[in-house]
């Protein structure tokens, strides 16, 4: 591949007119601005709820998992804003990878596309050990347990989580037949999620006392409480929040982008962060901060109260809540991994759409099949630090790619523009860079490893692949509407 190209950046024009390539099978373009406010609320509140505020409470943040959250939502809407101008401008799979191809070039797309297969295969895998704590607590209920082997990876004291491989599983064969079934689902799922998760709100035995401090002192050198472990906390819960990232990345496939994904995200956002630190203040106020550090905090709080009848129901409806935040992250990986087989940096094989299902459905099997075997091997722990820092890291180049295409193309129509002009996106840089100072420095190392490995198959595979077909230089235009690159 010659050099300068490393560097070249793909045309806006250019890559529109790939996704309406009229050659061959393109993704259907049949969801509405509704279907993507559900897939943002599918995405985002789902194991954040159910799981993860319990970890972060219980080890970082205490009562104080309330600010936590609002600090989390504050970055995550500077973010949404620059999400919603980039969505509605280039209304195409691959969300922030395309994003970055546009505006920095070959190689760093081919980072951050990388960094985001991490991001959305960490987040269904987290969300799938969430899922299998919950299963069986119900099946506990009902007298039956699995054998311990077969209930946890080799990390929690067995071998293999068989319940999260097996969700991860049965979601990948609805999503390889056809995403307008998935979509209705997962709107169903969501409309009862969230009508448990306002039931839960709406519990009385709550302890004003147990909010109190808010932020508890700090007890240590790494972070666990005081203001640093609010920080902490908010890091480790933006997790939650990588719900954004599959909407844009869903924009490729609305009737109307330029008004859909802007809907879509700023009201998803709306909706969780309400539902986010409602919850933290709830589950806060049931039982103590400490005892929450457990696979299903929601319905251990629940059974602590007493309301041993209301604690199945709510494992039912996490159940229900985590099923749809997997079911999103799936479909968010297998549309990244499209995008990047589109431009030859993945073997092809990724990029073939069914005649029928309009689905890139060998991307969306062997996504599946390789989330299943992390989620019944990985610990939780391990899983949602690694998404937090990757969902982070590609937030910080959408704001980025904000600003730059102001600078290279501010002719370009905006349906929708961030307000504020450059205060926004470098808010919002600054934000998340914030929060992933917060986060411990094994997750840090186990980023930069992940990483390495992403640019040894950069320099080993991709590299020739994109220089083989790519046909544009830096500054040359593309060849035309639906004419593939080489």
């Amino acid at each position: 591949m010659p050099r300068s190209a490393l560097g070249a950046r793909k045309p806006i024009a250019a890559l529109v007119a790939e996704e309406a390539d009229p050659r061959g099978p393109t993704l259907a373009k049949n969801l509405s601005a509704f279907s993507l406010v559900c897939i943002g609320v599918g995405a985002t509140v789902g194991a954040g709820i159910f799981v993860l505020t319990g970890t972060a409470a219980a080890n970082y943040a205490g009562p104080g998992l309330m600010l936590s959250f609002v600090l989390g939502a504050v970055a995550s809407g500077l973010v949404a804003l620059c999400y919603a101008e980039l969505a509605a401008m280039i209304p195409v799979a691959g969300s922030t990878y395309s994003y970055t191809y546009v505006t920095l070039g070959a190689l760093p797309a081919w980072i951050i596309g990388w960094d985001l297969v991490l991001e959305f295969a960490m987040a269904a895998a987290t969300i799938a050990v969430g899922w299998s704590g919950y299963a069986q607590s119900l099946l506990a209920d009902a007298g039956l347990r699995l054998p311990a082997w077969l209930a946890a990876g080799p990390g929690e004291g067995g071998i293999v989580n068989l319940p999260a491989a097996l969700v991860v599983l049965a979601l990948t064969a609805l999503l390889m037949r056809d995403n307008r079934e998935a979509a209705r689902t997962n709107a169903v799922l969501v409309a009862l999620k969230v009508a448990i998760i306002l039931a839960c709100l709406g519990v009385g035995h709550l302890r004003p006392d147990l909010w109190q401090p808010l932020v508890p002192p700090n007890e240590g050198p790494f972070g666990a409480f005081g203001w640093s472990g609010i920080f902490r906390g908010a890091g480790v819960v933006f997790f939650a929040y990588v719900g954004f990232e599959t909407i844009s990345t869903a924009a490729g496939e609305t009737r109307n982008p330029q008004r859909d994904a802007p809907v879509g995200l700023i009201g998803s956002l709306l909706v969780t962060a309400a539902l986010y630190v409602a919850v933290a203040a709830v589950l806060t106020g049931l039982v103590p901060y400490r005892d929450l550090d457990v696979a299903d905090p929601i319905a251990r709080a629940m059974a602590v109260t007493g309301l041993t009848g209301f604690s199945a129901a709510i494992k039912a409806g996490a159940l229900i809540g985590l099923t749809t935040a997997a079911l999103t992250a799936l479909y968010g990986q297998a549309r990244i991994c499209y995008a990047m087989a589109r431009d030859h940096m993945l073997p092809d094989l990724f990029a073939r759409i069914g005649e029928r299902s309009r689905t890139p459905f060998v991307a969306q099997g062997v996504i599946g099949l390789a989330t299943a075997v992390v989620a019944a091997l990985v610990p939780i722990g391990i899983l949602g630090e690694l998404v937090s820092i990757g969902t982070l890291f590609a937030f910080i180049l959408v704001c980025a790619s904000v600003l730059i295409l102001r600078r290279t193309e501010p002719e370009r129509a905006r349906p929708f523009r961030v307000p504020g002009g450059a205060i926004v996106p470098v808010l919002g840089i600054l934000a998340c860079l914030a929060l992933m100072a917060s986060l411990p420095g094994d997750t840090w190392l186990r980023l930069l490893a992940w990483l390495g490995l992403g640019l040894a198959i950069w320099f080993g595979y991709s590299r020739r692949r994109v220089g083989a077909h790519s046909g544009f230089e830096r500054t040359a235009p593309f060849a035309g509407p639906g004419q593939r690159p080489g």
